[in-house]
């Protein structure tokens, strides 16, 4: 964008002396700002369209050189500001010409980093570290896409509308190839820094206000009893399939998280009221405690793992976990894609809502925050169960 200088002589303001001011007008970004440059002139010696004072005016030559030292510094100055590569309104070339401290426009980068170092202290306190760097990766996303779509380092608050919004979605599915509930997620987060932007009064208003998320088909994926059962049966010779098969089971009759199980310790179990074993612990993700009663074959695989240690199984990471679970599904020869997340699926469909267990007691079980959580993701599991039922008494009858 360009930097447009223009001096004006207001004839309206001709003094006792016959001479009116000469003011500066400097236009950027659509935006005007005017100040007085304390030269005045007769307006008859006034050359508008060359922008130039005339003879006989007195000092003619003097006043000439002062308004294009006027214009130099102007241009200095907006060349400095766009050096640093960030957002600025046209007051801050007037401001920085006379030498005195910009009021920097701030941008959406600026505004998201504020909000990141804020929510960084409520970590362990309010939020878990796996809630920061979730917002800490939706930062980077929509810092790159500044970059890619308007080649800057941040982008003004003042600017942000709709089609910002469908700019990022469009860039996420295209450059970065993920998936739209990925995507809605990522906006949702990256709406939080804004509305709090609106809030301290850096915008008049949510730019996002009339946004509306795309809906996503939420497709379940999880083990059905047969194949269950021949997960369960097959024997594996190396120890470390052998170990994440025990765990993958345990998940499929507890609905442990990756991160409960691995945080599992002796004192998370515990004798309940009707004398059995139960799990009690509480989910990170959500705060709520579990109470989740031992079925036998988790009560099973406990036992070869419960020793005197600090966590019931050894230590493996996400990563390495997936990675043989990935392994341990060719060879079984599933077609689906075995994931700890899998389990817990497997857990409340199969084990819980194929059996009749009602929906409020899976969400109790599986530590949602609300039971429309568990209605929304399970609702197709309900109606095909519901559909088997049918087919069944189409037979009987």
């Amino acid at each position: 964008m360009k930097l447009n200088i223009l001096f004006l002589v207001r004839k309206t303001k001709l003094n006792k002396k016959g001479v009116c001011p000469i003011r500066c007008r400097i236009t950027y970004n659509k935006k005007r700002s005017q100040f007085s440059t304390g030269l005045f002139i007769n307006p008859k010696h006034w050359n508008n369209k060359q922008q130039y004072v005339e003879p006989p005016e007195p000092d003619a030559e003097l006043k000439n050189t002062q308004l294009s030292l006027i214009k130099t510094k102007l241009s200095q100055a907006f060349l400095m500001l766009q050096v640093k590569e960030e957002t600025f309104p046209v007051e801050d070339i007037y401001l920085l010409y006379k030498g005195e401290k910009t009021q920097k426009e701030q941008g959406v980068l600026e505004a998201f980093k504020r909000y990141l170092e804020s929510l960084k202290k409520l970590i362990d306190i309010d939020i878990q570290r796996g809630t920061w760097v979730k917002f800490d990766y939706t930062h980077k996303h929509v810092k790159a896409f500044i970059k890619h779509k308007y080649n800057r380092n941040d982008y003004p608050l003042s600017k942000l509308n709709l089609q910002f919004l469908a700019d990022f979605e469009y860039y996420l599915k295209t450059e970065k190839n993920l998936g739209q509930a990925t995507i809605n997620k990522m906006i949702q987060r990256f709406r939080k820094p804004i509305r709090i932007a609106v809030a301290e009064g850096h915008l008049d208003r949510d730019p996002f206000m009339l946004y509306k998320a795309k809906r996503t088909r939420n497709s379940i994926v999880f083990l059905s009893p047969e194949e269950l059962q021949k997960h369960e049966k097959h024997e594996f010779s190396q120890p470390r399939l052998k170990f994440v098969k025990d765990l993958f089971v345990f998940c499929c009759y507890t609905g442990l998280p990756y991160r409960e199980l691995m945080d599992l310790k002796p004192i998370h179990i515990v004798k309940g009221f009707d004398g059995n074993r139960w799990i009690e612990i509480k989910r990170q993700k959500t705060s709520k405690a579990l109470s989740i009663p031992l079925l036998p074959k988790a009560e099973a695989i406990l036992d070869k793992y419960l020793i005197d240690e600090k966590y019931v199984f050894p230590r493996i990471s996400n990563q390495k976990y997936n990675s043989y679970l990935k392994e341990i599904g060719v060879i079984v020869g599933f077609d689906k894609k075995l994931t700890t997340h899998m389990a817990r699926r497997t857990f409340a469909s199969t084990v819980l809502l194929y059996n009749d267990v009602p929906m409020e007691i899976v969400s109790e079980l599986l530590g949602h925050s609300s039971i429309k959580i568990t209605q929304d993701s399970y609702a197709k599991v309900m109606k095909k169960r519901i559909s088997l039922e049918i087919n069944r008494l189409k037979g009987s009858g």
